[in-house]
Parts: structure tokens; C-alpha cells; sequence
């Protein structure tokens, strides 16, 4: 027979009030997310229109609305900075890509890659090069040859200073040898093409986005791609490597956090990342802009983006457009 004094049951009867009043003080941990997520966007154009089909197929898997913010200016560094400076949570994220490395890299901002958490790449798009139809030019060996008769130089409009556009056209041109011969001209929002038909500029370099239309319209020539295969929306537009111009360069776009933001939280974004990457409303929309879906997870897209600031970074040294060192 097992005997219980009143005095142990009286102690287990304290132990047990005592635990449930901690338990009741203590609020259950809420699963992320539990209010909206503000996805910072660093450009317009076409970096816009995917962050908004990004942003509302994200919502649908959390939840929770995603809210994308235009922070634009110094090549990707006003969103970066505003980013940084929140908490990480993971409810300030950023709609990022190569800018991370060329705004850091072109002493825009002391920030670099190691100062955010990568969430997913989710897509990549390959600058074109692009002509007014009436000049007559067909390849990059017809611009070539054209800036080295001219009495002045040729004026190539690209995004701000420093940006992966910039970093594309100074390649090219320096790959062609007329570098020298060339006055680069930012016209951020993707207003380029505007002034490629306006006649201010003689080539614009930006994404097959936002030329599409003037193609079809027969006023603009897509000359070249930059990316190592042709773009399907554009398959008669040779790579600058098929026309023996050795540049190679793709943008990766894709999501990242404040560093030190909850692993958990991370997997939950990149999770709504990936579903977001496979449904038909965000396919249908890269394949309207010229972009190919891309998805990599946390681990891989961490890997190519310290891959790609070394590459970037010899790139733009070469170039002369690196400023200072690498903080």
C-alpha cells in the first residue's frame, strides 16, 4: 500500500499551481509571419514589375501581405542602407541583386554582401545592347567601327553611375576597343530607351524588358545580349560572345535580410520564395520581360554571390570604375 502524507500532497499541489501560473505568463511563441513583410525595391522598370508579381504569389504562401517599397538611388545604396538599419526580423527584406557588390564596390555605400542574410535568387536577366533601327547598325562590330570615324564620342546611356548597366557598357566597350571614345550617360528609372528614340544618346544598355515593345514597333535593334545564351523572347539577337566579344554578365535577382535575421524566419521567406518561383502568374510574367526563372536556395545563392563580388570586383578595377578600398 502506497501511504502520501498531507504534506507532500499539499507540495505537489503548490508545484503544480506554481507551473501553470508561468506558463500562463509566458505567451506562446507566434510562427512567423505575424504581420506584413516590406520588401525594399531598388530600381523601377522591370526590377519593379517582377517584385510586384514576386511580392503578391509570396502573400498567397504566408499569409500575410508583402508589401514591395520603391527605395531607389546610388545604384541599389539608399534601399540597401534603409534596409540595414531595420530590425532583423524578417519583415524588412530586400528585392536585391549584383548591386549589392557594384554599389559597394563604386564606394556608394560602405555596406557590402556580408552585411545581409541571403533568403533565395529567384531569377536572372541579361542586359541588351540596344540601337535606334535608322542608324544602321546590326552588330557590335558595326558600333565598333562607327565610334572610331566619329569626330566625337559615342554616347551610351545606361542605369546610375556604378550600376551592373554601367559595369555591362564599360566592358563591352572596352572589350571593343573604343573604351576612350565613349561618354557614358545614367538616366536612372529605366528612362534610356526614352532617350535612345529621342536621339540623346546613340546605345542604351538595359534589360530586354524594356525594348521589347520598341522592337516590335520597328524603331528600336537589339544588337547584342550579355548573358551566355540568347534569350528566347529574342533568339535572333546574338550573345556578344558569338560575335567575339569576350563579356559575359548576367544580373541575379533575388531576396535577402538584415544579417542576424532568424534562421527560421529565413526559411520561411525562402520557402514562399520558391513556391512563388513556380507558379504560372510569375513565369508568364519573366517571360514577357525577357527574364528566365532561377530559383537557388539560402545556401547556393550565399555561394554565388561572394563568388560573384570577386569577379565583379576584378572586373570593375580594371575598368577604373572601383572607388577606394573594400571596407
Amino acid at each position: 500500500m502506497i501511504c502520501t502524507s498531507k504534506r507532500t500532497i499539499l507540495s505537489l499541489t503548490a508545484a503544480t499551481v506554481a507551473a501553470c501560473a508561468l506558463a500562463a505568463a509566458t505567451p506562446a511563441r507566434a510562427e512567423f509571419p505575424e504581420k506584413p513583410v516590406e520588401m525594399t525595391v531598388l530600381f523601377g522598370s522591370t526590377a519593379k514589375t517582377i517584385a510586384q508579381v514576386l511580392s503578391n504569389e509570396m502573400a498567397k504562401v504566408l499569409g500575410k501581405p508583402v508589401v514591395p517599397v520603391s527605395r531607389t538611388g546610388g545604384g541599389g545604396a539608399v534601399g540597401y542602407n534603409h534596409v540595414k538599419g531595420t530590425a532583423a526580423d524578417g519583415y524588412n527584406i530586400v528585392w536585391n541583386s549584383n548591386s549589392v557588390s557594384t554599389a559597394h564596390i563604386r564606394g556608394n555605400m560602405k555596406l557590402s554582401y556580408k552585411d545581409f542574410a541571403p533568403i533565395a535568387r529567384v531569377s536572372i536577366e541579361a542586359p541588351t545592347v540596344a540601337v535606334r533601327t535608322d542608324s544602321g547598325w546590326k552588330s557590335l562590330k558595326d558600333i565598333a567601327e562607327a565610334t572610331k570615324k566619329m569626330p566625337g564620342k559615342l554616347k551610351v546611356g545606361m542605369s546610375g553611375p556604378g550600376s551592373f548597366t554601367h559595369v555591362v557598357a564599360a566592358a563591352l566597350m572596352d572589350a571593343l576597343g573604343v573604351g576612350d571614345k565613349v561618354i557614358y550617360v545614367p538616366y536612372p528609372g529605366g528612362k534610356a530607351p526614352t532617350e535612345l528614340l529621342g536621339g540623346r544618346i546613340d546605345v542604351a544598355v538595359q534589360f530586354p524588358g524594356q525594348f521589347i515593345s520598341h522592337v516590335k514597333a520597328g524603331t528600336v535593334r537589339l544588337v547584342a545580349v550579355t548573358g551566355g545564351e540568347r534569350i528566347s523572347q529574342i533568339k535572333d539577337v546574338a550573345t556578344a560572345k558569338e560575335q567575339g566579344v569576350d563579356v559575359e554578365l548576367s544580373m541575379w535577382r533575388g531576396l535577402a535580410a538584415p544579417a542576424g535575421t532568424p534562421a527560421a524566419a529565413l526559411k520561411k521567406l525562402e520557402d514562399a520564395a520558391k513556391k512563388a518561383t513556380e507558379s504560372a502568374a510569375f513565369k508568364d510574367a519573366l517571360s514577357k520581360l525577357g527574364a528566365e526563372v532561377s530559383f537557388l536556395d539560402h545556401d547556393a545563392f550565399g555561394k554565388l554571390i561572394v563568388k560573384d563580388d570577386g569577379r565583379l570586383d576584378k572586373i570593375m578595377t580594371g575598368l577604373g570604375l572601383k572607388k577606394g578600398p573594400k571596407s
